[in-house]
C-alpha cells in the first residue's frame, strides 16, 4: 500500500513515516506541496494524510485537488486545530477521517487500518444479484456504482457505504449515533456534526444528477 505523507513539521513527518514502514506500507514523504502534489499526479497512491496547516497549498486544497482528479482513495488530516469548522469544510472537501495534535503515532496507525478495511471492503467483488432500486436510485453492490436515473453518482467509499446502509435500512429511522458505529465501526463520539456533514454531501450530489 502506498501512502501519500504531507506535512511542513519535518519531525512529524519522519515519525509517522517510521511507523508506517513498520506496518510495511510504501511512504511517499515530503514537507512540501509543490513535491507531494507531483506525486499525486504521478504516483499509484493508496491514500494521503495531508497536513492542512501547510505553505503553498494547504491541505484542504490538496484534498480537493485529488477529489476533483476523480481519485477515491481515503484522505486523513492532521490538524493542530479542533475547531468543528475546520472538521466540517475538510469532510465536505471529501476527507475521510481527522487526526488531531498532538497526537499518538499508534493511534494514527489504527486509523490507517481502519480506513484501509473500510476501502478494500468497498472494493471487494459481492453478489452480482445483489441490486438495490428505490424510487430512481440504484445501487449495484457489486460494482459499487450509484445511479440515480440512469446517472452515475460519483460517491468515495465512505459516502457509497453511508448511502448502501440507510438504503438496505429504509423504512426505520437510523439515528445518527447508529450510522456512525455501523459505518465507521468505532464506538460514537460525535460532537462535530460528522454524519450530517457526509449526508448534506451525499444529497448535494443526488441533487446535481436529478
Amino acid at each position: 500500500m502506498n501512502i501519500l505523507v504531507l506535512d511542513d513539521e519535518k519531525e512529524i513527518a519522519d515519525l509517522v513515516e517510521v511507523y508506517l514502514k513498520n506496518e510495511n506500507y510504501n511512504v511517499y514523504k515530503f514537507y512540501n506541496s509543490e513535491d507531494a502534489i507531483k506525486c499525486i499526479d504521478e504516483e499509484k497512491l493508496d491514500m494521503a494524510i495531508l497536513d492542512i496547516m501547510i505553505n503553498g497549498k494547504n491541505g484542504f486544497e490538496i484534498c480537493k485537488y485529488i477529489r476533483d482528479k476523480g481519485l477515491k482513495f481515503p484522505i486523513i488530516m492532521l490538524t493542530a486545530k479542533i475547531e468543528d469548522n475546520d472538521k466540517i469544510k475538510g469532510l465536505t472537501l471529501g476527507a475521510d477521517d481527522y487526526v488531531t495534535k498532538p497526537f499518538n503515532p499508534l493511534e494514527l496507525v489504527a486509523r490507517v487500518k481502519s480506513q484501509f478495511r473500510r476501502y478494500t471492503l468497498y472494493n471487494d467483488a459481492q453478489d452480482k444479484k445483489d441490486i438495490i432500486e428505490i424510487n430512481g436510485l440504484t445501487i449495484e453492490k457489486q460494482e459499487h456504482k450509484c445511479l440515480l436515473y440512469d446517472k452515475e453518482i460519483d460517491l468515495t467509499p465512505l459516502e457509497f457505504e453511508i448511502l448502501l446502509y440507510l438504503a438496505n435500512n429504509r423504512g426505520k429511522v437510523i439515528s445518527s449515533e447508529e450510522l456512525f458505529e455501523k459505518v465507521w465501526k468505532e464506538k460514537y463520539f460525535d460532537s462535530n456534526n460528522t454524519v450530517m456533514v457526509h449526508i448534506r454531501r451525499i444529497r448535494e450530489k443526488l441533487r446535481r444528477r436529478y
